[in-house]
This record gives structure tokens, sequence and C-alpha cells, in this order.
């Protein structure tokens, strides 16, 4: 019989044990256990939602690099548009300054050809006063007066 009533108290002993679990041990226990549940599927939502965000951020990227690139292609474009228009602007420039400086030069070339036509028309005239001079004062024949104009004529 002690075997009996050992087994029946601890029987009742265990059955106290259990319900005392079951009402102080146990609900804490499932609450933590659905509030980590609750944590790991929150978890889980902000993995998915992390991962559609970088999903978007990498779409968003590649497009923003692709509008850049537009934009510096653009930007080429132009800058290659302006320096073929300055080049063009100084080709015309440099055709208007060297029409300039070819007119500068002419008109130059032109007033010392006057200048030096004058020179010789005035020398010119010098060396006819001094033949007509030298005539006047040797009245020579027409023998002389030919060798005369022809030593003159042999001088200028």
């Amino acid at each position: 019989m002690n075997l009996n009533a050992t087994m029946l108290g601890q029987a009742i002993s265990f059955v106290i044990f259990v319900l005392l679990c079951m009402k102080y041990v146990w609900p804490p226990l499932s609450q933590m256990l659905e509030e980590r549940q609750k944590d790991v599927a929150e978890g889980l939502r902000n993995t998915e939602m992390a991962a559609k965000e970088l999903a978007l951020a990498k779409e968003n990227g590649s497009q923003l690099i692709e509008d850049a690139k537009k934009d510096v292609s653009k930007m080429i474009a132009q800058g290659q548009k302006r320096r073929e228009q300055i080049i063009e602007e100084a080709i015309q420039e440099a055709e208007k300054e060297k029409a300039r400086i070819i007119a500068q030069g002419e008109a130059e070339v032109e007033s010392e050809k006057n200048r030096v036509r004058q020179e010789l028309k005035d020398e010119m005239a010098d060396l006819v006063i001094n033949s007509a001079q030298k005539l006047i004062n040797k009245n020579l024949d027409t023998d002389s007066n030919r060798a005369l104009v022809d030593q003159l004529i042999k001088d200028i």
C-alpha cells in the first residue's frame, strides 16, 4: 500500500504541478512565442518590402544613369556644335582680317608705286632740263647733238 499511496501522492503532485504550470508558466510562454512569431512575420514582411524597395531603387538608379548619359550626350553634342561654330567664326574673322591686310598692302604698294613714278617723273624732268641746258650751252651741229642725246640716254 505504500507503493500505491506514494504513486497517488506523486500523481496528485504532478497534476498540481501541471495545473500550476498551465496557469502561471504556460500563458507567458505562449505569449512570448506569439510575440516572437509576430516579430518574425514582421521581419519577413520588412525584408520583402526592402527587397521591393531595393529593386525599385535599382530601377530608378538605372533610369537616372540613362538620363544622365543622355544629358551628357546632349552636352557633348552641344559642345561640339559650339566648337564648330567658334571655329567657323574664327575662320570668317581671319578671312576678313586677311582681306583687310591685303587691301592695306595693295594700297601701300599703289602709294609707293605712285611715289616712285612721281620721283621718276621729277628726275626725268631734271634730266631733260639738264639736257636742254647742255644743248643750249653747246650749240653744235646735228651730229654733236645726236651724240650728246645718245650719251644722256645711256646715263639715264
